[in-house]
């Protein structure tokens, strides 16, 4: 194979800075990823119709290169359809040493690791990693207490939860009536309230219902929100419930030390899953889910053909992924995670998430440093403030000059600047913040005028 040789850094006043997607380096180690696909494919008769290699072969050092459009170009390129081990060793090793990987960035627990008896998969997103691991309860709670009771399983969250639990509740087949979004407050930063959740199951008890699954976010969609998670699991773990994680949006921030905390809790949970195609420099489709009992996974989503026996899957030393989500076949999405790790490093990957959170403390000064757009008294009335703002909004991305989104937390309409793009720099954030002020400014003056 051709080697990649890596720089993406280029040296400024304090030091080394990341450069994620240097133009020029990009083109010159593309020529090379086109070369060595055109040369795979030229020289394709040489190599063995079937794998040579025995289980745990592949080793888990190795070299990185310009990273996630490389490993997308690779993965197209050998078009890897690795629902087993024996499909495909390379795509299976790489992703458990992937797993196990970021798991040790993110410190998760030693029984999320493969080497702790628990293990991770990576999944197209957080809606499959939530069916999955809704599926694999199901199944186990079903085997006690019968198949008839199936209308009687509850699935808990937050009402800031993503709406795609709901999605996936629905489709393991667990009636909409027993879905159970629990209200927030702003006094409580929109945290899921561990007594609230209390209530509600003994609530559900009382009425003959059976508390199945709870979700637990860190970085809510809507407002950022961060549950509680030791609290939580407590009482989770009294009830027998199982507890999921989602930190799709905020996970991989948590491999910085000053936000790790966020996790804190996480050692008594089910399952946890992020987002590594949200802020890990890597695109869709990159759900990682980590999961303490691989065996509930497989024992909900097995199938094992006749046309799919071989001897590696019979000798239970090697994972078949297509027992670990809802599809057979999957692509090697490994690669491209495996080469932005190697590419970048952790020290990078915290320097490049630093840097964002730097970058909205930025907007945040802007935004206060603003008489008019700082102060809740520009506009006093609820309703005529959220109507500005969604006026505002409309205002702005009609512009074109930027394109920002909204979101309703605790009834008032706010809006979204994100500034997690690879290349959101601070000048993006002042253009953007010019323009709202102009914009705010121009409505304002029309409000004064009613």
């Amino acid at each position: 194979m051709v080697d990649l040789k890596l720089n993406h850094s280029v040296q400024n006043g304090s030091g080394f800075m990341l450069i994620p997607l240097d133009h020029e380096e990009f083109r010159r180690q593309g020529h090379m990823m086109i070369d060595f696909l055109a040369d795979y494919y030229q020289n394709i008769e040489i190599y063995p119709f079937h794998s040579q290699v025995e289980p745990d072969y592949l080793p888990a050092r190795s070299n990185g290169s310009i990273a996630n459009f490389l490993g997308e170009m690779l993965c197209t390129g050998f078009n890897t359809v690795g629902f087993n081990w024996i499909a495909s060793p390379a795509a299976t090793e790489l992703e458990s040493i992937v797993m196990d990987w970021l798991a040790k960035m993110l410190k998760l627990p030693s029984s999320f690791h493969f080497s702790g008896g628990g293990g991770g998969v990576i999944h197209a997103s957080t809606c499959e990693a939530f069916l999955c691991t809704l599926t694999a309860i199901r199944e186990k709670k079903l085997s006690v207490i019968g198949r008839e009771n199936l209308d009687k399983l509850v699935v808990y969250c937050s009402d800031q939860t993503h709406f795609s639990l709901k999605k996936s509740v629905q489709i393991a087949g667990i009636s909409p009536e027993n879905f159970r979004p629990i209200v927030t407050t702003k006094s409580d930063s929109f945290q899921l309230c561990p007594e609230s959740l209390r209530l509600a199951i003994i609530l559900d008890l009382e009425a003959g219902l059976v508390p199945l699954y709870l979700c637990c976010t860190v970085g809510t969609t809507s407002s950022t929100a961060v549950d509680p998670l030791g609290p939580l699991c407590d009482v989770a773990k009294e009830y027998g419930i199982w507890v999921h994680v989602d930190a799709a949006y905020a996970g991989g921030a948590c491999i910085c030390p000053e936000f790790r905390h966020f996790l804190d809790g996480v050692e008594g949970a089910n399952s946890f899953s992020f987002n590594a195609h949200k802020w890990f420099l890597t695109t869709l489709d990159c759900c990682c889910l980590w999961v303490k009992d691989p065996s509930a996974l497989t024992n909900a989503l097995s199938t094992n053909p006749e046309i799919l026996n071989n001897k590696a899957t019979e000798s239970k030393q090697v994972v078949d992924y297509k027992d670990w989500q809802m599809a057979l076949s999957r692509r090697f999405r490994a690669l491209k995670l495996w080469l932005v790790l190697c590419s970048y490093g952790i020290t990078r990957l915290r320097d490049f998430v630093q840097g964002h959170v730097k970058l909205a403390k930025h907007s945040e000064w802007l935004l206060a440093g603003d008489k008019k757009l700082g102060s809740p008294s520009v506009i006093p009335n609820d309703e005529d403030f959220n109507e500005f703002n969604r006026n505002l909004l409309e205002s702005i991305n009609a512009s074109g000059g930027a394109r920002m989104v909204y979101a309703v937390v605790g009834g008032v309409y706010v809006i979204w600047l994100a500034v997690g793009a690879t290349f959101f720099e601070y000048r993006h954030v002042n253009k953007a913040f010019k323009l709202v002020q102009d914009h705010a400014n121009a409505l304002l003056c029309t409000y004064w005028k009613h």
